[in-house]
């Protein structure tokens, strides 16, 4: 994941604009206005992976805890109740108060929001680097490929047999990830087009599916939070088409069990509706990459997550329900405009501001962010126990009740494996040494 690793944007190239020599992205801008590396952008990634490859820091863990745990002694546990909520997926409806999100829902689109806003900037470099069109798509084809098998082996690592599924955040990137990148070269009113067409032509292809009148809700660990009537109706928990696709797909590659139900309503097809999310970072991109005054940038960034946002909100209380986990159109939009507006954060906090060093952290992160992704996914609970066995008792002497899982060991064991993937990271980083696919 070459784009998500190592942004293009450190580089220095020559700018090529419509109507000078003819590109062969004709519409689009190919290189970076600037040669001075956008660290927002590293550090938006970094950010992610540190919630990610920390597992939220083990504050959702702790706030499960039961009201018996002493930890509950020395904490509030209703204040950390309440903490633990922003580091949930909700079970369903991804709204709350009509206006609001869980931050935790948030992490995935935007993953898959920065690897659009990268796609510009990759293709600029290897464009610049004389790479011909035919190399520049056999390498997505083949980036898309080696994505999609990186989220089925990680769905597969606990398992004694290879669990074919793609709800994987990195299958879902690898699903779409060569379809969006054909679409570059198009102008960006089309790119724009193009979102409205997926996601209308989507809502479609769930209205039109009609749920046989007996279906059995409880065979498909549906309650009657998950199953919506009237208007709503096709987009209930593993009551809709996209998981009868599931049904006909999943079962027809080998498995070591019928595939029945993914227990939390998740869908292969989620990644037609998230290639709209690619392709609003595709925007976002061209944007950054434009020769133009970066206030006038940041200005428009917050103009496209307030339009975004506003058309996400419309949607959900007319069209579909805003529902991350099986990503209606209503929150395709009402996420991107959350995570264009964090986009624009970064890039007013790191890029405008004279805050560039604060960024680094996250920047060694950021670099390397597929490496921590792996890293969090593979070896997170082996590394907090490394870190437990060699360093436990000096640790302990200083929190006792560290490594407790009823005391401290919630928070401790994902932060201490945090700070071993951070000093790797650093370390490669210092090496000049950076993951790609």
């Amino acid at each position: 994941m070459s784009s998500t690793v190592k942004n293009a944007s450190s580089e220095s190239l020559m700018s090529r604009l419509p109507g000078s020599q003819p590109p062969k992205m004709s519409a689009a801008p190919v290189a970076a206005a600037s040669s001075r590396r956008l660290v927002s952008l590293d550090a938006y990634r970094g950010f992610i992976m540190l919630l990610l490859a920390a597992n939220g820091f083990g504050i959702a863990r702790l706030a499960s805890l039961p009201e018996s745990a002493p930890i509950w002694n020395i904490l509030d546990r209703g204040i950390w109740t309440n903490i633990g909520w922003y580091f949930h997926h909700p079970e369903w409806i991804s709204q709350f108060h009509r206006y609001g999100v869980s931050p935790w829902d948030l992490i995935q689109p935007a993953f898959m929001f920065m690897v659009g806003v990268a796609m510009p900037f990759s293709f600029a470099r290897r464009e610049s680097s004389g790479q011909s069109d035919f190399s520049r798509h056999m390498h997505a084809l083949i980036r898309a490929v080696v994505l999609i098998l990186l989220g089925v082996f990680l769905q597969s690592a606990s398992r004694d047999a290879t669990n074919w599924t793609f709800v994987n955040v990195l299958s879902q990137i690898g699903l779409g990830y060569f379809f969006v990148y054909l679409m570059l070269p198009l102008r960006w009113g089309w790119q724009v087009v193009a979102i409205g067409l997926i996601l209308i032509g989507y809502g479609l292809f769930f209205k039109v599916y009609d749920l046989p009148a007996n279906y059995d809700f409880n065979a498909v660990a549906a309650t009657p939070e998950t199953v919506f009537e009237g208007t709503w109706k096709p987009w209930s928990k593993n009551a809709n088409i996209a998981h009868q696709v599931d049904l006909r797909l999943l079962n027809a590659l080998p498995r070591d069990e019928e595939f029945l139900r993914n227990q939390g309503g998740y869908v292969t097809l989620n990644f037609i509706p998230s290639m709209a999310t690619m392709l609003l970072g595709v925007l976002c991109g061209r944007l950054l990459i434009e020769p133009t005054s970066p206030w006038r940038k940041f200005g428009i960034l917050l103009l496209m997550a307030a339009v975004t946002y506003g058309l996400g909100i419309a949607a959900g209380e007319t069209i579909c329900p805003i529902v991350k986990r099986i990503w209606t159109p209503s929150w395709t939009l009402f996420s991107g405009g959350y995570v264009i507006a964090m986009l624009a954060l970064f890039y007013l906090l790191f890029d405008l501001l004279p805050l560039r060093k604060l960024a680094f952290p996250l920047v060694v992160i950021g670099v390397n962010s597929l490496l921590m992704y792996m890293m969090g996914q593979l070896i997170r609970g082996w590394t907090a126990g490394r870190v437990e066995a060699h360093f436990g008792g000096l640790i302990e002497r200083v929190l006792p009740g560290a490594f407790d899982s009823q005391m401290w060991g919630a928070l401790v064991a994902p932060i201490s494996a945090m700070i071993v993937f951070w000093l790797i990271a650093y370390w490669l980083y210092r090496q000049r040494i950076f993951l790609r696919v």
